[in-house]
């Protein structure tokens, strides 16, 4: 915990490292120790004030709290002696601020409800509950019936998402990464709302879509996969080892219609000027969609972050859709929840730029949809 919190080191990082330096644990205690990690993190100033602020971050009284908010009995440590439960229990009930209470910093709580109002109230609990896991299946080695085979064979069982075809919703969470399957490149890990995106840029075979924030390339993957391997992707980033890291999973899924560039300066948008039938830009941002993910990003999140990266959504919105034919079709996406990221970026550009046309938008929201925090919006270029 020190090091998620006094170190700005990413919980999944940490995770991943006590892993590998703890081999011999099985299935149960992984699973057990990054249950426990992410739930520590994800209400984390709750116990801090349960356990009356006394605590360091790595103290049992932390771990205690954890354990008795989700039910489970603590271990006969000597840690753990002279905690009391019915304490904890009591002060749980006694709190009455709703920041508090729903493990929120009160500036990031009182933003969400300047922005969303009700809405707010309505999806701050269901940010708080931990994640589903889902994989998308790679059309190009197989379809999604036979995967769920092939996955029980390796005991992890699977079910059909409903409304995307290509999702499957692992019923207990297992390591999936060391299955025959994975290696196989048979699917990626990639939660339901994220599969919405890329269909919804509605691409062809033969086309040239450039990806320009394609990181590590999971819409790039389900792009390529929806065009059938066919015509071209181009997948843009400034970080080149991002980029590195999307080829290897393009070598593993059999995807060889990828192309790789790291975004060096702004040349390397002017050289593609006009050049896409397609393009997306699912931009930098809070991340507040998808926190059941990744709890630590409300922690390490701040309000001069939060305005530069508004900044950075609408010079990218701006500079990049230069890169877009007349005619052609742009997706803006985020992983946030904020309409000053999403439909407010989207209708200040509309404002400068009256050559688009918005076709569609849709926000798709843990608390009614089931899945992360998604925003997409189709604009249209004039010929």
């Amino acid at each position: 915990m020190a090091s998620i919190f006094f170190e700005d080191r990413h919980a999944d990082k940490c995770i991943e490292f006590y892993f590998k330096k703890n081999k011999k644990w099985g299935g149960r205690d992984r699973r057990f120790f990054a249950e426990t990690v992410y739930d520590c993190v994800r209400w984390w100033s709750l116990y801090w004030q349960l356990v009356g602020k006394k605590a360091s971050p790595k103290c049992f009284p932390i771990l205690a709290a954890s354990l008795w908010h989700r039910g489970v009995a603590i271990p006969d440590f000597d840690e753990f002696e002279g905690l009391n439960q019915n304490f904890f229990l009591k002060q749980f009930a006694e709190v009455k601020e709703a920041y508090v209470k729903e493990a929120f910093p009160y500036w990031l709580y009182q933003w969400g409800k300047q922005e969303l109002g009700p809405l707010w109230d309505e999806l701050v609990p269901y940010l708080n509950h931990p994640n589903r896991l889902v994989l998308r299946v790679n059309s190009q080695k197989g379809d999604r019936s036979t995967l769920i085979k092939d996955l029980k064979k390796e005991e992890i069982e699977a079910e059909p998402m409903l409304g995307v075809d290509s999702a499957l919703i692992i019923k207990e969470r297992k390591n999936v990464f060391t299955t025959k399957v994975f290696r196989e490149g048979r699917f990626e890990v990639q939660d339901g709302s994220s599969q919405m995106v890329a269909p919804y840029l509605n691409v062809e075979s033969g086309m040239r879509v450039i990806d320009a924030c394609a990181g590590a390339g999971g819409k790039s993957l389900h792009i390529a996969n929806l065009m059938q391997n066919k015509g071209k992707v181009i997948a843009l980033d400034i970080h080149s080892w991002k980029l590195d890291e999307l080829k290897k999973r393009a070598r593993r899924n059999g995807i060889s219609n990828i192309e790789t560039r790291p975004i060096e300066s702004g040349k390397t948008i002017k050289r593609l000027k006009a050049s896409a039938d397609r393009l997306i830009l699912d931009v930098p941002c809070s991340g507040l969609g998808v926190l059941r993910r990744n709890p630590d990003s409300k922690w390490k999140l701040s309000e001069e972050r939060l305005k530069e990266l508004r900044e950075i959504q609408t010079k990218i919105l701006q500079d990049y859709s230069i890169m877009l034919k007349p005619g052609g079709l742009l997706l803006y996406s985020t992983c946030s929840i904020l309409p000053s990221e999403n439909e407010k970026q989207v209708e200040n550009f509309l404002k400068n730029n009256s050559h688009y046309r918005l076709l569609k938008q849709r926000h798709i929201y843990p608390s009614r949809d089931g899945f992360d925090g998604f925003f997409m919006a189709l604009l249209e270029k004039g010929s």
